[in-house]
């Protein structure tokens, strides 16, 4: 029988960082974990979570991946989600919500971290949903301090399949026990679930779109779909790729909304591959 073999983990609990306010928006304590911290010289991996997620949400992914790929790790709640600050119940996400995240939240936080120019040329996004979307925006907007990023089941433009799955979530969380799953997450489930189910459900978000961003992305890109996503179809990273032509595309049968979840070793592999194609180029 071959001897059980026993991975080095980070097993600290999340930790905290406190954002000033800006002009834009106010003080924010965000939830924060490091993955394989002990690796100081390797390449960072940030995950972005999806609409309804959390540190906790990711459960053990991020940590298997960064295993996988040699890198260290850093998974964070948005404000609003996990133990990061709560949405004012008051408040409303602005359409150009996911924007914001990527332009200005996730820089803070970097800093906040201490994340240098240098690493962050080093870095990698993986963002899944929602945060397949700030991924992108990210590396739009900040097209020359990022190594590449990893878009699983992003939305680049809203579709009548989300908007009727994302109305099919309101009527689960008020009508089924997916509220009392959701609260063992989140500080304040409420804040986090209409903060996204409002925004999204609302007349002025069906016209958001971040195609024309895309153009403006030239770092390697992997936007991965899962055929059986009911909250986007695959016109989403088609045109990521139309607009972007560095895109590989990963397309994965009998998958849904979340890869990670519904196919985590294949996905992995995809991703391994992807960064370790460039990573060698980067070298040469």
């Amino acid at each position: 029988m071959a001897e059980p073999v026993t991975t080095l983990r980070d097993v600290s609990p999340s930790a905290s960082v406190a954002l000033p306010a800006n002009a834009h928006r106010g003080a924010l304590n965000i939830e924060y974990r490091w993955l394989n911290a002990h690796l100081a010289d390797a390449p960072l991996a940030v995950f972005l979570h999806e609409g309804l997620g959390s540190v906790a949400m990711w459960k053990d992914w991020p940590q298997t991946l960064c295993d996988g790929l040699g890198m260290r790790g850093l998974v964070y709640s948005r404000p609003g989600y996990g133990r990061s600050t709560p949405r004012p119940h008051d408040v409303k996400l602005p359409v150009d919500f996911m924007s914001v995240q990527a332009r200005e939240v996730l820089p803070a936080l970097l800093d906040a971290l201490d994340v240098n120019e240098a690493e962050r040329k080093r870095m990698w996004l993986i963002g899944h949903s929602d945060g397949g979307s700030i991924t992108l925006l990210y590396a739009a907007a900040f097209p020359d301090a990022l190594a590449g990023a990893v878009a699983i089941a992003p939305h680049v433009f809203v579709e009548d399949i989300s908007v009727a799955s994302i109305a099919e979530a309101k009527t689960a969380y008020e009508q089924s026990d997916l509220r009392s799953k959701l609260a063992r997450h989140h500080d304040d489930v409420d804040s986090a679930f209409y903060g996204w189910n409002d925004i999204w459900l609302s007349d002025a978000f069906r016209s958001w779109s971040i195609v024309d961003e895309l153009d403006c992305i030239r770092c390697p890109l992997l936007a991965v779909q899962g055929y059986d996503d009911h909250y986007g179809s695959m016109a989403q990273i088609d045109t990521i790729a139309q607009r972007a032509a560095q895109t590989q595309l990963t397309k994965l049968e009998n998958c849904g909304h979340s890869p990670h979840r519904d196919a985590p070793r294949v996905l992995n592999d995809a991703i391994v591959a992807f960064i370790g194609t460039h990573s060698r180029s980067a070298r040469i």
